[in-house]
C-alpha cells in the first residue's frame, strides 16, 4: 500500500502524477488548473448536485433519502416535532435493528416501534419492523441511487460502492433536513483509493478494510473526508465485496465514500427490481485527488482488528508469529482504558502455541451479506464446530438474504456444524446481544470492537473483548474448533451461488405511506418516550466546574454514553443520561448534578451557592473582578476534559445527555470526527479547544469565562478564560473554532429546539 503525502492528478483513470511532478504539465497540459480538475471527481459532482448555497466552497446540501433506527428515529422525530414538524418532506425510513430483542426494560422496546409505525403514518415515512433488516442492508436493497445522497442517524451510513454518496451523522443534523433546512460544511478534501489487483481465494471484504483502517486512521490521513474508490482493480471486486469494504471506510473517519460503478453495480439494482436508479460513474478524464491511496489487492493477506480498535491491525499469519508479544500489547492498552478496574488476560488463550478463541460472530451490515455467508458455509461444509466453549452466530443482514440462503442450501450446511443461525440483528456490533463469558475473546465480522462494545460491563469487574476478522476466517477458525486459522490456509472450493432478491417479505411486511401523509393519526407513546427538558439560551457568563478529566489518546462515543443494554433508554433523555460516562468515570453523573442543582436555584431567583456551597469561594472570587456576572447574565455548569472525543459513533446522545445534566461545554485537544463536534453544537455545548501540553486545570477545578455570549456572537477566534483557584484568576486560552452562522446561532439560543422555535 502507498499512501502519498501530497495532492495528485489520475489522468484518464489509469496514471497516477503528483502534483509536484515535474512532468505534471506534460501530463495534463498547460491549459487545467488545479480547480478545474478538482471538479473532475466524482464526489465533487455528485456534492455539486445537492448544493444549495450556489458556492462550492461552503455547502448546503439537501439530501434525497433519510435513515434511521429505533435507537434514534425516537429522538429525532421528538426535537423534529417541538420545532414544528408536519410531515417527512423526502422519504424517511425507520427500521428496528438495534432495539429489536425488546429483552430489557419491559415495554419500552416495542413501544418505540409502535412510536415509529404510528409516525410512519402520520408524517408520510417507511417503516421497517424488528428482524426484517439491518438499517443499511434495507438502503442498500430499497434506498440507494447512483448519483444520490442519504443522510443517515447510523455512522455506518455508507453506500457509496452503489453511487450513493451517504453520511453518517448525529439526529439533530436529520432533524434540520425534516424542517427543510441543509446540511452545511465545508467542501470536504477527497482522497483517491486507487484498486489493482484482484484478492486471493479465502480473502474477503473486512481484510482489505482492516488494512485500510490500520493505514491511515492513525495519520488522520482520510479524517473528514471523502475517499473515492478507483482503478482497474474495482472491476474485480463483486458487488458486495465492495460493499463490505466500503462500510467499515466510517473507522477511517472519513466523511463519507463514493465508488465508481459498472456493470456488476447494474446487475445489483436489476436484481433487487431497480435498474432505473443506476448510475455510470467515473472520474473525468483528468481529475484532482488531495491524497491518494494506492492499494494492489493481491497483497492483501488475511487479517485480524486487535482490541481495542479496528486500526489495531495485523495480519494473522504475523499475530500467529508473535502472539505473546501482541498479546501483551492487547493488555497494556486495557490496563490503559479500563484504568486497573478490570484485568484482562489473553494470554491465556494460547494453547499449546497458537491462540483459541471463544467465540465466532459473523453479522450486521459489515458481515451479514450473502457472499460472506456463503463463502463461510462452504468452509464449514461437512465440519464441525465442536461441543467445546467455541460457539457461532451468523446473523444474515436482511429476511431476503436468509430465504435465499435457506433455498440454496447455505444455511443447511452452517446449522448442520453447530452454527446458530439468527435474524437481522445489530446487537453484535455494539454490545447488545451474544455477549462472551468474562475474559471472553470473541472473532467477529462487525463494524467495531471498542472497549466493552460486546457487552461486559467493567464497572462490575467484567471484561470481555473482541477481535474484528473476516467471515472467511472466521469460518475456517469454526472449522478448526476455535483455533484461529485464516481461510488462506484452507483448500476450498467456493460455490459462488447466484443471489435472487425477494421482494414479496417486504411487500407483505414494511409500512410504505409512499410519501402520503396521515396528520389524523394518533401518535402511539409509551411511558419511556419523554420530552426534551427546557434548555436556556447561553448567558453572557458562564461559571463551569470540570467534573471529569479523560486522557486517553482518544474517547469514544461508548464510553461517552455506553451502547448495550442502555440503549432501551434512548427514547427518554433524563433515564438516558444516568448512564453518561458510566462505564469511564462512574462519579460522572453525581458531579454533574450537583453543579446542575445550582444552576436550577439560580434560575429559580435563588442564590446558586445555597444549592452548592462550595461555589461560595469561587463566585465570591469571580465577583471581586467582575461583579456584574449575577443574575440572568450568570450561568452555571459542568464541563468534561477529553484529549480526543467523539471516535465511533454518531449517536447524539454522547452530547444530548450532557447538556440534560446541565453541560455547556466539552475542552479537548482535537475532536475525534466532525460528527460529535455537530452533535455538541446542535446541543448548545460549547466545543472548546485548547493546546496540547500542561492543562492550566484539573478535574474538579472551577473554570470563569466573561463575555462568552460575545465572543460567539463577535466570532472570537479566541477566548479569554480563567481558572478559579487559590483566591484568584489565573487566565489560559481557548479557541471554538470555525463556525458556520447557523452554527453560532444556536450556540447562542442554547440547542436546535430553541432555534427553530425562535
Amino acid at each position: 500500500m502507498k499512501i502519498h503525502e501530497s495532492g495528485v492528478y489520475l489522468v484518464h483513470g489509469t496514471r497516477i502524477v503528483a502534483e509536484n511532478d515535474p512532468a505534471l504539465t506534460n501530463e495534463i497540459g498547460p491549459d487545467v488548473s488545479k480547480d478545474a480538475a478538482k471538479q473532475g471527481t466524482i464526489a465533487y459532482r455528485i456534492l455539486k448536485d445537492h448544493n444549495r448555497s450556489g458556492n462550492m466552497e461552503d455547502l448546503s446540501i439537501r439530501f434525497d433519502k433519510l435513515t434511521s433506527h429505533d435507537i434514534t428515529f425516537v429522538g429525532i422525530i421528538q426535537t423534529a416535532r417541538a420545532s414544528g414538524l408536519t410531515k417527512f418532506p423526502m422519504p424517511y425510513v425507520l427500521t428496528n435493528c438495534h432495539n429489536s430483542l425488546c429483552a430489557v426494560g419491559g415495554t419500552i422496546n416495542e413501544d418505540d416501534h409502535m412510536f415509529g409505525l404510528t409516525c410512519a403514518k402520520k408524517y408520510g415515512g417507511v417503516y421497517v419492523p424488528p428482524h426484517q433488516a439491518v438499517i443499511h442492508q434495507f438502503a442498500r436493497e430499497m434506498l440507494a441511487g447512483g448519483g444520490k445522497m442519504i443522510l443517515g442517524s447510523d455512522s455506518h451510513t455508507r453506500y457509496g460502492a452503489l453511487g450513493t454518496m451517504a453520511v453518517g451523522e448525529g439526529g439533530p443534523e436529520l432533524v434540520k433536513q425534516l424542517l427543510n433546512k441543509t446540511y452545511d460544511i465545508k467542501m470536504p478534501g477527497v482522497v483517491g483509493v486507487y484498486l489493482t489487483g484482484s484478492l486471493a481465494p479465502g480473502v474477503g471484504p473486512q481484510d482489505v478494510a482492516i488494512a485500510l483502517i490500520g493505514a491511515v486512521f492513525e495519520k488522520g490521513y482520510v479524517k473528514n473526508k471523502v475517499m473515492e474508490f478507483v482503478g482497474p482493480g474495482v472491476a474485480g471486486l463483486s458487488v458486495d465485496t465492495r460493499i463490505g469494504i466500503d462500510v467499515m471506510t466510517t473507522e477511517t473517519t472519513c466523511l463519507s465514500s463514493i465508488w465508481q460503478t459498472d456493470e456488476k453495480v447494474r446487475e445489483f439494482y436489476g436484481i433487487h427490481g431497480r435498474e432505473a436508479d443506476y448510475a455510470a460513474l467515473s472520474p473525468e478524464d483528468i481529475a484532482y485527488y488531495d491524497g491518494m491511496i494506492e492499494l494492489d489487492l493481491s497483497e492483501i493477506k488475511p487479517m485480524i482488528a486487535m482490541p481495542f480498535h479496528p486500526s489495531n491491525a495485523y495480519t494473522i499469519e504475523e499475530l500467529n508469529q508473535n502472539l505473546l508479544d501482541i498479546l501483551d500489547d492487547c493488555e497494556k492498552r486495557a490496563e490503559v482504558s479500563f484504568d486497573g478496574a478490570a484485568k484482562i488476560d489473553l494470554k491465556s488463550k494460547v494453547r499449546n502455541g497458537k491462540l483459541y478463541v471463544d467465540q465466532g460472530i459473523i453479522a450486521g451490515c459489515a458481515g451479514g451479506g450473502f457472499e460472506n455467508i456463503c463463502d463461510a458455509a462452504d468452509i464449514l461444509s461437512g465440519a464441525s464446530i465442536g461441543s467445546d466453549e467455541f460457539t457461532l452466530s451468523v446473523y444474515p443482514a436482511s429476511m431476503p438474504i436468509y430465504m435465499e440462503l435457506v433455498k440454496n442450501g447455505a444455511a443447511a450446511k452452517l446449522m448442520e456444524t453447530g452454527a446458530v443461525l439468527k435474524t437481522a440483528f445489530c446487537g453484535p456490533c455494539f454490545g447488545a446481544g451474544d455477549t462472551p463469558a468474562n475474559n471472553g475473546f470473541s472473532i467477529r465480522h462487525s463494524t467495531r470492537n471498542f472497549p466493552n462494545r460486546e457487552g461486559s460491563k467493567i464497572q462490575n469487574g467484567q471484561i470481555a473483548s473482541v477481535a474484528l476478522m473476516d467471515a472467511r476466517s472466521i469460518a475456517a477458525t469454526a472449522a478448526n474448533k476455535g483455533i484461529l486459522t485464516a481461510a488462506t490456509d484452507m483448500d476450498i472450493h467456493y460455490t459462488k451461488p447466484q443471489y435472487f432478491f425477494d421482494q414479496k417479505i417486504y411487500q407483505n411486511r414494511v409500512f410504505d405511506s409512499k410519501g402520503v401523509a396521515d396528520p389524523d393519526v394518533e401518535i402511539q407513546f409509551g411511558p419511556n418516550i419523554k420530552d426534551w427538558p427546557a434548555m436556556r439560551s447561553l448567558p453572557d457568563y458562564l461559571v463551569l466546574k470540570v467534573v471529569s478529566e479523560i486522557h486517553d489518546p482518544v474517547t469514544t462515543t461508548d464510553e461517552l454514553i455506553p451502547s448495550g443494554e442502555t440503549s432501551s433508554f434512548r427514547s427518554n433523555p433524563l433515564g438516558l443520561a444516568e448512564f453518561t460516562l458510566s462505564r469511564k468515570d462512574p462519579a460522572y453523573v453525581g458531579r454533574a448534578k450537583e453543579v446542575q442543582a445550582a444552576e436550577k436555584a439560580l434560575e429559580d431567583g435563588k442564590d446558586p451557592e445555597s444549592a452548592l456551597s462550595e461555589l461560595a469561594d469561587p463566585l465570591q472570587t469571580i465577583r471581586t473582578k467582575y461583579p456584574e456576572a449575577i443574575g440572568e447574565k450568570l450561568g452555571i455548569g459542568s464541563t468534561i476534559f477529553a484529549v480526543k472525543p467523539g471516535d465511533g459513533s454518531a449517536r447524539e446522545q454522547a452530547a444530548s445527555c450532557q447538556k440534560v445534566l446541565g453541560g455547556w461545554a466539552n475542552i479537548a485537544n482535537e475532536y475525534a470526527t466532525k460528527r460529535y463536534r455537530s452533535n455538541l453544537i446542535n446541543w448548545g455545548m460549547l466545543p472548546f479547544l485548547i493546546e496540547e501540553g500542561d492543562l492550566p486545570f484539573a478535574n474538579g477545578d472551577y473554570l470563569f469565562i466573561p463575555g462568552i455570549r460575545k465572543a460567539v456572537e463577535e466570532k472570537s477566534g479566541t477566548i479569554e478564560a480563567f481558572c478559579v483557584k487559590g483566591g484568584g484568576l489565573k487566565p489560559f486560552t481557548l479557541r471554538l473554532g470555525d463556525l458556520t452562522e447557523d452554527e453560532r446561532t444556536i450556540i447562542l439560543d442554547g440547542c436546535l429546539i430553541n432555534y427553530y422555535r425562535h
